[in-house]
């Protein structure tokens, strides 16, 4: 068996889809797992549909997830590069090349140029439409003579290329997830293989790039499986040896729609803004139509590649749960160093005004504590904002229900009293003598128990529920301590 080659192949028309990365991701894995080499080409043959830096977006993002490609192209001092055996990798740059093959299959009989109008093309499937049938063309220019042809096209006249099926031909192909394929030529169209422009169609291009670079598995989105039997053709047109086909199930959203950008975040940048770890997307983007043989649901790149087969991959569309994805993402902020995500978490911090970085320098044990303090409950990094909310409030606001129960009687007058008493009297709060501050109250006050603890943690941080009440005391100090209380006993008064 040939080594293996897979390759992603994506189009430079905006941000990297998060169907895209799991393409890529499957291609990456099934390449690692058996020793194989993994190819990045760009697909760009539609220049009327470029998008000015989605190529240099689409490699960062591979590259943030922690996808390693081994040739094609790559940036370099901010300069696209292209690195391997097997360039140009860049469509644009081999248009030379798809030309000599178009005209090998003219020659051989197995593609014709068309000369049909748009117009012409426009009434054909609006007829085809009304009468009920499935639209394609009707082989009007199959007929003219090669020699009729190449006059017509050396005189000028607007043509295309197009890909000359035979009738009635059964093409066979095995799909590594679907199986045995079967798809008659009468069933599909004389595709156009050669614009008018001289750009190749994805379909002409995809076969020759695939064959030259030697991709052994080709592996892509479903999508793409009714095309499949016109590439396999080419393939037989050019005596060429096919390769193997694997055609991936859609990223589906809970209503089992694609994923689109009206129904909410679809690109790798939406998830890396929103806070999401490289680790914690990729670990649930490939359960995402995919189940390692135990089930696993934490798995790093490692296991992946080692665990990684198509025959565990569905055959059915993967939905997309968000909330499946925060807590996956959740678990990777919870086991992270607190070094990492204290880098993560700072600039939204300094973005929402909480601190400066010179305050986050000279600070940095007491932001080491802060950001321990709520990670816990973290889904995603950004959500560390609105967790440490509590510690910055000028005006808290109290969970009414608690601050009913806990608060609003001669247990909460009591306890604030003496809160607000020590909190003034007594040395700098520490981790080290925080239990030791509320080992007082409790002597104090002769209050012990929830009725301690759960009246002074709604008093401070405005629920009855959240961090571990030592940390809370540290990281308020004893001015604010003693301000949040006294302003419970304003409020009782």
């Amino acid at each position: 068996m040939n080594d293996i080659r897979v390759r992603f192949a994506p189009s430079p028309t905006g941000y990297l889809h998060i169907g895209g990365l799991r393409t890529a991701l499957y291609n990456y894995l099934f390449a690692k797992k058996n020793g194989g080499k993994f190819v990045l080409r760009i697909e760009d043959t539609d220049q009327t549909r470029f998008v000015e830096g989605a190529i240099e977006n689409l490699i960062d993002s591979l590259h943030w997830a922690g996808i390693q490609y081994d040739e094609g192209v790559f940036v370099e001092d901010g300069k696209i590069v292209e690195k391997g055996d097997f360039g140009p990798y860049v469509q644009s740059k081999r248009l030379n090349i798809y030309r000599k093959y178009v005209d090998e299959l003219i020659e051989k009989g197995h593609a014709y140029y068309c000369f049909c109008s748009k117009e012409r093309l426009d009434a054909i499937r609006d007829e085809q439409k009304m009468k009920g049938m499935v639209p394609k063309y009707d082989g009007f220019c199959r007929n003219v003579s090669i020699e009729d042809a190449k006059k017509r096209v050396a005189a000028g006249e607007d043509h295309v290329v197009r890909l000359k099926l035979p009738h009635n031909k059964d093409i066979h192909f095995h799909d590594l997830v679907r199986g045995d394929i079967t798809i008659n030529t009468n069933d599909i169209d004389d595709q156009v293989l050669l614009k008018s422009d001289g750009f190749p169609t994805y379909h002409m291009a995809v076969v020759v790039d695939d064959h030259l670079m030697g991709i052994t598995h080709i592996v892509r989105g479903e999508e793409w499986l009714p095309s499949t039997p016109k590439h396999i053709y080419m393939y037989e047109a050019f005596g060429w040896e096919k390769p193997t086909y694997v055609h991936l199930p859609t990223v589906l959203n809970k209503e089992r729609k694609k994923l689109s950008k009206r129904h909410g975040d679809v690109s790798v940048d939406d998830f890396k803004t929103k806070g999401y770890l490289p680790e914690g997307l990729v670990n649930y983007l490939a359960l995402v139509g995919w189940s390692p043989d135990g089930n696993e649901e934490i798995l790093t790149m490692e296991e992946m590649v080692e665990k990684f087969t198509f025959d565990r991959v569905s055959k059915t569309g993967g939905i997309f749960d968000k909330d499946k994805l925060d807590w996956v993402n959740s678990h990777y902020i919870k086991s992270e160093s607190l070094e990492r995500i204290k880098g993560m978490t700072l600039p939204y911090l300094i973005e929402a005004g909480y601190m400066d970085e010179t305050f986050a320098k000279e600070n940095s044990g007491w932001v080491d504590v802060l950001i321990e303090t709520v990670r816990e409950g973290l889904s995603t990094v950004t959500e560390v904002v609105d967790k440490v909310q509590f510690v910055f409030e000028e005006d808290l606001l109290y969970e009414s229900d608690a601050y009913d129960e806990f608060l609003n009687n001669e247990n909460g007058r009591i306890l604030m009293e003496s809160i607000v008493k020590e909190a003034k009297e007594s040395e700098e709060i520490t981790m080290d003598n925080a239990k030791d501050f509320m080992k007082k109250i409790q002597k104090n006050t002769g209050i012990k128990g929830k009725n301690l603890f759960m009246p002074t943690r709604v008093a401070l941080t405005g629920s009855a529920h959240g961090p571990e009440l030592v940390n809370v005391l540290y990281l308020l100090g004893n001015d604010k301590i003693a301000e949040r209380a006294q302003k419970v006993l304003d409020i009782i008064d």
